[in-house]
């Protein structure tokens, strides 16, 4: 069962004790990712991310490093479009470790003029490394081609402009006006003694005043229907689909990672069985839905032969007109929810699981449902709302993007089909 403190200074800590293990996964999260962005400071939380591994006023990059390795722990960090977590996950003897660390690189780093500009030239290279790779390629075009000109169609990276004009001053203004007390929530999970946990949260964090500035309430994005290609030199071509989902706090949420399994969030999905199994035409297809505040996504991804793309396209029709059609059998559901729930309850034996399930429940929700509950959510699903959601979902919005080499008449004829279908 979660327990909710809250620190001196209004952070967030949510913990969940783990019985009968050794280890312990802590993770800061911060309310700030490339929806908080603009297009001229684009790529400047993940820059700030990479910033706070480079030193503070007591450690050097390599002594935050040794720190951790030389414990047996793991020390890393992320972000992603709504936000940004530093995580680490040790033996519960070592928590206190992690938390000086953490806590030290949020507080005090220091962004040294040289440290930055060398940043910037590894944060060109993982740019670059974003184009060479035509499946990560394909799924930013496909989200600035449906957000077009909201901030979440912004790449989590930036652009070699942007990150180019970074300055100092740029990253700790951003810093000073994201990383505040209402942004930051800490999860917890694993062996650790609460009391003493909560203590020494205060002492090095929950004892700073880090003001609360009013978040502005972000304009909602809309779903923009179209279709974007880009030339790329490869032999396949990789292809995004994207329809409107739903949101992470919609009642929908169930029945859509339900829908996934059967379509082709699994080996055993229709997508996966039709596309690759029974027409040997692609090798990596799969469908799955993404979750913002405000809006949502559900993205089909395949990498298949240019020669193969009216085919495949018609497979994935045939399947999406089938779904429309009600065509989900009680078999399927009954399968779909079991595969739900196992792959659910195999996540809760890692503690790193259980901190990501917490600190982004309590960060984006502000609530934390017990296992009781996700499990009872998954059984509530039935055909009815199956039946509803695709309705919902196939009949308003599509986008599609493509990456490598094609007749951009085949690519805009193969879209127009999708667009029938909405029309179906």
């Amino acid at each position: 069962m979660h327990k909710k403190y809250i620190l001196d200074n209004g952070i967030r800590v949510i913990t969940q004790k783990i019985p009968h293990v050794r280890s312990v996964s802590i993770g800061f999260w911060v309310k700030t990712g490339s929806i908080s962005e603009t297009t001229l400071n684009n790529g400047i939380s993940h820059f700030i991310e990479h910033m706070l591994f480079k030193g503070t006023h007591t450690r050097t990059a390599k002594e935050i490093a040794n720190a951790i390795d030389s414990i047996g722990g793991q020390l890393n960090a992320f972000t992603s479009k709504e936000c940004t977590c530093y995580y680490s996950k040790v033996l519960d003897s070592h928590i206190s470790i992690a938390i000086d660390i953490i806590t030290d690189m949020i507080l005090n780093s220091k962004f040294e003029e040289n440290d930055i500009e060398r940043e910037k030239s590894v944060i060109f290279e993982e740019i670059n490394m974003y184009e060479d790779s035509p499946e990560d390629l394909a799924y930013d075009i496909l989200a600035k081609t449906i957000f077009k000109n909201h901030s979440l169609g912004l790449p989590i990276l930036g652009t070699h402009n942007t990150v180019k004009s970074f300055q100092r001053n740029d990253l700790r203004d951003y810093m000073k006006k994201n990383y505040n007390s209402q942004n930051i929530v800490i999860s917890v999970a694993g062996s650790f003694k609460e009391d003493d946990l909560i203590k020494e949260l205060n002492d090095k964090i929950g004892r700073y005043n880090l003001k609360s500035e009013k978040n502005k309430t972000a304009k909602k994005p809309d779903f923009n229907s179209n279709y974007f290609y880009k030339f790329k030199d490869i032999e396949q071509i990789h292809l995004c689909i994207g329809f409107k989902g739903v949101t992470n706090n919609e009642k929908d949420l169930y029945p859509l990672l339900v829908l996934n399994n059967i379509f082709g969030g699994s080996m055993s999905s229709r997508l996966f069985q039709t596309v690759r199994e029974d027409n040997g035409l692609a090798y990596s297809i799969y469908s799955h839905p993404s979750f913002y505040k405000d809006i949502g996504l559900f993205t089909i991804y395949v990498s298949l032969s240019p020669s193969q793309l009216d085919k495949v396209t018609d497979l994935i029709l045939k399947e999406l007109k089938s779904l429309i059609k009600n065509s989900i059998t009680k078999e399927e559901l009954t399968k779909a929810k079991e595969q739900l729930k196992g792959s659910y309850i195999l996540s809760l034996e890692s503690t790193g699981s259980i901190m990501t399930m917490l600190g982004k429940s309590e960060l984006f929700e502000r609530k934390i449902k017990t296992h009781d509950e996700v499990l009872s959510n998954i059984d509530k699903v039935d055909l009815e709302a199956l039946n509803n959601l695709t309705a919902k979902i196939f009949n308003k919005n599509v986008s599609m993007s493509v990456v490598g080499k094609a007749d951009e008449k085949v690519i805009k004829h193969n879209y127009s089909k999708f667009i029938d279908l909405i029309n179906f």
